[in-house]
């Protein structure tokens, strides 16, 4: 299993809950989480046989940006 980190433009609740299901439904994710708390709204993602592109490309269709750190 593969953690990866990206700095996001996820900064609240709502935001959280207008990514999750884009994020629930890629095949592999094993459990992520923002800290909204960090200035950088770190997104982290565990999952099995995903590439961080794939990650990346998933927040931005859910309308944030996400580069990976």
């Amino acid at each position: 299993m593969e953690t990866y980190k990206f700095k996001t433009t996820i900064n609240c609740g709502s935001c959280v809950r207008a990514v999750t299901p884009h994020l629930n439904k890629l095949e592999g994710v094993k459990e992520w989480n923002v800290d909204t708390d960090n200035p950088d709204k770190i997104l982290a993602v565990k999952a099995d046989a995903l590439d961080a592109a794939t990650i990346q490309n998933t927040v931005e269709k859910a309308g944030f940006k996400a580069e990976q750190l």
